[in-house]
């Protein structure tokens, strides 16, 4: 042998929890004396023979390999850049994904209320060292965003302060929460001493000490009513479970039972997160893993710019739209496209903060933005914070998208971001309007809270019919069963059926909304929060409105009372409760005849 071999291929190999760059030799090719250093590899028609780090092989004069272990030259560690393949890209998106899922499926078998074990009403997700959101499950898209700006949150306000075992809980909307029934837990995940990812799940609580049974109280005007507001709050501390403390927290709360199994039922599935995404480092190494987070989040940046440059091109690059919420707010949006595939989403004109509880936190217009962005794009993505990369959020202070923090917010969370999403599809001509509200009902008594949120109809658009009885948009929840609601509760569900005709005709007609309708067997407070009772779901492309929605107590003897969209009343048994929920608009208009 003269000189040093040359590889027929270079390749990367996995030794010791990394990748590194290995050469490929065919073994005909190799001269006898001639020496290579692990890692290599080296192939025959037969055979792959493989030369690990700190071994040495000499070729023979019969042309076999001589590996001698441990007699690698010492040389300075040398680690080649982790680069993108698509194929692989694909494969950690679905990784990722599947942690958040499991995740799920731990939360809903380990809970114990009817609202995340039967509802479903919670979501998982998985974020890197800066809170970035990298990859969620298919849960609700109106928690997805708003959790990126929880977990970013708490990094600020205790990242340096965190221990090995500590657990984080928080609700405020001043810290990143939605509204406050629903609670986020935020686990950090170390490797090597340090904290690489963060698993973290957000639950929505069927009551936490709000004025009203359910603590979504139709009334409120600040924070307070609302129920209990933790700012940020450790609830393990080094492996210990803070029960006294978080139980001093919700002492307000009329199911503090459930409240506390519900919280070590997110611990529980965080918990599986760290197991699962502690597996995937031991396979592919910390580097790897940590990279393929970032192209994950790049990819989903470079998809939305690419949107943005077909909106702009095939569109234009300014469109404005308002919308009147049921009280008379405004919200205005001026959506701008540059050549360069960045947008800015513009609120201002919108009305300032109200006085009741449709106020939205800039997190949850977050959460709308980056949902109607992953809707328009149509690819295969994980929904992550990448989806905002390319975008700027203007958002007048003190408005009802931005309201001061003491401001009551549990309406804006599913009321609101509802006609937000409208609102976007609208200026960009993208759909009809859905039902634009989540039909919130909440009854109890000074013992129990009970929640949940009726479906409606899908707004129809170029191409498609809108689906009929079905959440839309920012929610993502089940419908407890007639069987689940009728053992654990003291109501008699009378009605729960089509509302046939209530979606917008059209070319493509809207989906119809919902009737349901609840007779109390005992005292109750009930309580109502709801939209498109004055304003219905628009039609659009020349196709007509959807129904509004309506609210009606039937007395004991029969009498109909009309009731408005934001209300409570007190149920004597034998009343009843009947929602009529609104229908989605319609798309085109009708051909003559």
């Amino acid at each position: 042998a003269t000189g040093r071999p040359r590889p027929a291929a270079e390749v990367e190999t996995f030794f010791n929890n990394t990748w590194r760059p290995t050469p490929v030799f065919r073994l005909p090719e190799l001269p006898a004396g001639c020496a290579l250093s692990g890692p290599a590899l080296v192939i025959n028609d037969t055979a792959t023979i493989v030369i690990e780090p700190d071994c040495r092989a000499t070729v023979t004069a019969g042309g076999d390999l001589a590996i001698t272990v441990g007699a690698s030259p010492p040389k300075p560690s040398r680690h080649a850049p982790v680069r993108k393949d698509p194929v692989r890209l694909a494969v950690f998106a679905n990784l990722f994904m599947s942690i958040a899922e499991q995740m799920g499926r731990t939360l809903q078998r380990t809970a114990v209320s009817t609202n995340i074990k039967e509802r479903l009403d919670y979501s998982c997700a998985l974020f890197d060292a800066r809170g970035r959101l990298i990859a969620n499950a298919p849960h609700i898209p109106v928690h997805l965003g708003a959790m990126s700006y929880a977990v970013r949150e708490q990094v600020r306000r205790r990242g340096d302060s965190l221990r090995p075992g500590d657990v984080l809980v928080g609700n405020h909307p001043a810290a990143g929460g939605s509204h406050l029934p629903d609670i986020t837990v935020i686990t950090p995940v170390r490797r090597q001493g340090k904290i690489n990812f963060f698993t973290a799940s957000r639950g929505h609580h069927a009551d936490i000490g709000g004025a009203t049974p359910g603590s979504m109280p139709p009334f409120s005007t600040c924070l307070k009513e609302e129920g209990a507001a933790i700012e940020s709050f450790r609830l393990v501390k080094e492996g210990e479970f803070d029960e006294p403390g978080i139980r001093k927290i919700l002492a307000g709360s009329r199911r503090i039972e459930d409240n506390i199994a519900d919280l070590k039922a997110q611990i529980a599935a965080n918990q599986k997160g760290i197991e699962l995404i502690n597996d995937l480092v031991d396979t592919y190494g910390l580097e790897t893993v940590g990279a393929y987070m970032g192209f994950i989040h790049d990819n989903a940046a470079e998809t939305v710019r690419a949107t943005i440059r077909d909106l702009s091109a095939n569109r234009g690059a300014r469109h404005t739209a308002e919308e009147i919420l049921d009280d008379g707010s405004r919200l205005a949006l001026t959506v701008t496209f540059s050549n360069d595939g960045r947008a800015v989403f513009d609120f201002t004109g919108t009305a300032p903060a109200c006085h009741g509880n449709w106020n939205t936190p800039p997190a949850v217009v977050a959460s709308v933005i980056m949902y109607c962005l992953r809707a328009m794009t149509g690819a295969e993505l994980p929904l992550n914070q990448g989806f905002l990369a390319p975008i700027d959020i203007v958002i007048p202070p003190d408005s009802l998208l931005s309201p001061p923090a003491a401001a009551a917010v549990v309406g804006g969370n599913v009321l609101t971001s509802q006609r937000l999403t409208d609102l976007i599809f609208k200026a960009l001509g993208v759909m009809a309007a859905s039902q634009g509200c989540m039909n919130n009902i909440t009854f109890g008594n000074q013992e129990f809270g009970y929640y949940e949120t009726i479906g409606g109809g899908a707004g129809a658009g170029p191409g498609w019919h809108g689906a009929s009885g079905i959440h839309t948009h920012m929610t993502n929840t089940r419908i407890t069963d007639p069987e689940i609601l009728e053992q654990r509760y003291p109501v008699l569900l009378r009605q729960f059926a089509i509302r046939r005709g209530s979606g917008g005709k059209g070319k493509y007609r809207g989906g119809d909304g919902l009737i349901r309708e609840y007779e109390a067997l005992a005292p109750l407070e009930a309580a109502l929060l709801t939209e498109r009772r004055k304003h219905a779901p628009f039609g659009m492309a020349g196709g007509e409105a959807g129904h509004t929605g309506r609210n009606l107590l039937i007395r004991a003897d029969g009498r109909q009372v009309e009731l408005e969209g934001k209300c409570a009343v007190q149920l004597a048994p034998g009343e009843r409760l009947r929602i009529l929920t609104p229908g989605g608009g319609g798309w085109g208009a009708l051909r003559a005849g």
